[in-house]
């Protein structure tokens, strides 16, 4: 049962969570900074039908990413790990991440998209995936070196 539990904890993360991490770190490249016009010189980089699947691919891993911090939590419970400190910063670092998401970076996407602003949005969503994504880096770090867990 706990092999069952930490490889689907340990998948989810991996596919959900780091598709939503780099869906939401390659957004800003991608969305549009302006209004579309044509031959704007923009080096070619800007694609709006690519920033609308990053933001589809973020919104929708995030929500499935859900799946992570429950799954962990019951592999926790079955290993009698749950009062283990590393396991509550975890749980606090994840629920940051997951606020970080789905009240700052997917709202930010998606007003980015409806009307682009001249790149200020861009920027500070580019700020935000990165701190999101070090929350992530800090819980994978805890989940392998375990500070004050047990043997």
């Amino acid at each position: 049962m706990e092999g069952v539990l930490l490889s689907v904890h340990v998948l989810a993360a991996i596919v959900f969570v780091g598709g939503s991490a780099v869906a939401a770190s390659l957004f800003p490249r991608y969305a549009p900074v302006a209004v579309a016009v044509p031959d704007a010189g923009d080096g070619g980089d800007r694609s709006r039908p690519v920033a609308v699947a990053m933001h589809r691919i973020t919104r929708v891993y995030g929500v499935l990413g859900i799946v992570v911090p429950v799954v962990g939590i019951v592999l926790a419970a079955v290993q009698g790990r749950m009062g283990e400190v590393w396991i509550s910063i975890s749980m606090v670092l994840t629920v940051l991440a997951g606020l970080l998401l789905a009240l700052g970076i997917a709202p930010l996407q998606r007003d980015a998209l409806a009307e682009p602003d001249g790149g200020r949005r861009l920027r500070l969503l580019g700020m935000l995936a990165g701190g999101y994504n070090l929350l992530w880096a800090v819980v994978v770090v805890l989940m392998i070196v375990r500070p004050g867990g047990t043997t």
